[in-house]
Parts: C-alpha cells; sequence; structure tokens
C-alpha cells in the first residue's frame, strides 16, 4: 500500500500515523530503536500490511493483468492506484473528511521534521505543501506520481511508466478488486491491533 492508506490504517492517533509513514523509510530492525514504542509498533504494522497486500489473491490477480515484462513493476504502480481508490471514495471509508484528516498529520509531520530520516526529511514539506494524501483523489495524480517513482528507480523505470497503460486497460477489474481486497485489509489490521506485541524487523 501506499502512503494514503498507511497512514489511514494507523491508529487515529498522530504520532501512530508518523510511524504508518515512517515503513516506507525506516529499515531493518536496528533502526526501530531510535523510535518511541508507539512509532516502533506501526512501523511493524506497516510491514505486516505490505507482507499481506501483496500475498492477497486479489493483488495478486490485479499483477496478472499487466504484461510479463513490467509485472514485477505492477506492485508500485498498484499501491498507487490503491491510494487513488481510498481518497476518491474517501467518504464510505472514514466520518472526517478527507482535508480534515490531513491538515492536521501534515502540520505533525512538519512538527517533527528534524527528526525525520533522509528521504522523508527532504520530502515532507512537499507532502505537506503539494498535499501528496489529498492528492491522489485526482485520478490523474495516479500517473504523475507513477512517473516520478520511475524517475527515482536505477533502471527500467520506462517500464514501469509503462504500467500505466495496462491499468489503464484494466481499471476496471482493479478497482473490483481493491473494493474486495481492502475491508479485508481493515480488518487484518484491526486483527494485528487486538494481538500483543509484533515481533519483526
Amino acid at each position: 500500500m501506499n502512503y494514503l492508506a498507511h497512514v489511514y490504517l494507523a491508529r487515529p492517533d498522530h504520532e501512530a500515523m508518523l510511524g504508518a509513514l515512517l515503513g516506507d523509510f525506516v529499515f531493518g530492525t536496528a533502526a526501530l530503536a531510535d523510535w518511541s514504542p508507539v512509532v516502533r509498533r506501526e512501523i511493524l504494522v506497516h510491514r505486516r500490511v505490505d507482507r499481506y497486500t501483496d500475498d492477497h489473491p486479489q493483488v495478486a490477480r490485479a499483477r496478472s493483468l499487466f504484461g510479463e515484462g513490467r509485472r514485477r513493476y505492477a506492485g508500485i504502480a498498484l499501491d498507487v492506484y490503491y491510494d487513488h481508490c481510498l481518497a476518491r471514495d474517501w467518504d464510505r471509508w472514514s466520518e472526517l473528511a478527507l482535508d480534515d484528516f490531513t491538515a492536521p498529520f501534515y502540520r505533525y509531520l512538519l512538527s517533527r521534521l528534524d527528526e525525520l530520516p533522509g528521504r522523508l526529511h527532504a520530502i515532507a514539506p512537499r507532502i505537506a505543501a503539494h498535499d501528496w494524501l489529498g492528492s491522489y483523489r485526482d485520478r490523474a495524480n495516479v500517473d504523475l506520481a507513477v512517473t516520478r517513482i520511475a524517475t527515482r528507480l536505477s533502471r527500467n523505470g520506462e517500464r514501469l511508466v509503462d504500467c500505466l497503460d495496462d491499468l489503464r486497460t484494466h481499471e476496471a477489474a482493479i478497482a473490483g478488486g481493491f473494493e474486495a481486497f481492502f475491508p479485508q485489509l481493515v480488518g487484518h489490521v484491526q486483527a494485528l491491533r487486538r494481538e500483543g506485541p509484533l515481533a519483526g524487523g
């Protein structure tokens, strides 16, 4: 899943939401020691969410719709597109308006700017200034985000960009898969929260 989904799935607390976002920027086990227990747990939940997503039959089915040479990169495109599905139908998933959800989180994120690891420290002001989380409501921003990610790949970035053609061709099926998958993911996260301490790195 991408940034919006991870922050949405976090406990409704800004420190926890920060931890959910940090899951894309904090790696390994040793680095967890730098963060509070609340943040550490959400980083671990983030990793569980990613594993559950990667292994889910609906997501596997969606990946299979991409051309064989592009399937390796399909997960990135799907993560971004799933954020679009979540943002587009936000009112189905939250009683809080999307802007009312993101704006306080952006303020909190910037208040912790000096603590953020390198890449997140660099992009956090842009995340807030350009409303990256809310911007996924606009379908055109899926293409922009995927293209931006492609420029950061060390090689074969064009294959990720080519995934956008497959995404457009199979968009109805992929959106339908999200409708089936996302409630199950929400239930999975709720079950994780009923567990004791999470192991993992």
